[in-house]
């Protein structure tokens, strides 16, 4: 990231980063206090949200100059997003849920797709069933959405508070769980957090405060 600036109503910037790098299968953790400005940044990075001016460039290409259409088309190939809130579809099978992402490409997904979801739900310790997902605890719900994040093998995942609403014994799993695989997948982890357990688990902190980055370390 170059100059990146975000701003609402064309009010003061939520975001002002002069300079944020980070490496290919690097596990990064984005910490600071509530209205700082990290989900924002993690909206900035995945190309959700747009930007007021600077660069955000994955690989060489600026996803912050791109159209809406063209981010959502880089996002679908390259991030496998994880939100606080899940964004699960009531009333769709659990397995189901792990394929959404898979309809943008196909019509059906493929028998080697749907193995490789089955295949997700178990490592997550989660049933492949025809039950509801809304019928899952949500600390189940999130690892549901964790395994949807990582069918297509994306390079890049992006966890906005993954482990927010989750009581410790699920919070820990669901930090060791991101942690192995992204480093299974060779994927680059972002994780925006305030739990201790996730940011020990990352190699690397970013502190924020403001809107800006205030420390940037191991």
């Amino acid at each position: 990231m170059r100059g990146l600036k975000v701003a609402f109503d064309r009010g003061m910037p939520v975001l002002d980063i002069a300079r944020l790098d980070v490496g290919s299968g690097e596990q990064v953790a984005v910490t600071g206090p509530s209205g700082c400005g990290k989900t924002t940044l993690a909206l900035a990075l995945s190309g959700i949200q747009p930007v007021r001016e600077g660069q955000v460039r994955w690989n060489g290409r600026d996803i912050a100059g791109l159209t809406e259409g063209a981010r959502d088309r880089w996002r679908r190939r390259h991030v496998g997003m994880i939100f606080q809130d899940f964004h699960l579809v009531p009333g769709m099978s659990v397995l189901r849920n792990v394929l959404a992402a898979s309809y943008f490409g196909a019509w059906r997904p493929s028998a080697q797709v749907e193995a490789r979801a089955a295949e997700l739900l178990k490592l997550c310790g989660v049933p492949a069933g025809r039950q509801d997902v809304v019928s899952l605890s949500r600390g189940e719900q999130q690892r549901v959405a964790i395994a949807r994040a990582l069918l297509l093998d994306p390079p890049i995942l992006i966890a906005d508070e993954p482990t927010a609403s989750l009581d410790a014994a699920n919070a820990r799993l669901v930090a060791g769980l991101l942690a192995e695989a992204a480093r299974r997948q060779g994927a680059t982890l972002i994780a925006v957090t305030h739990d201790p357990v996730l940011i020990g688990a990352m190699d690397r902190t970013v502190r924020m405060a403001d809107g800006r980055v205030m420390e940037d370390g191991g």
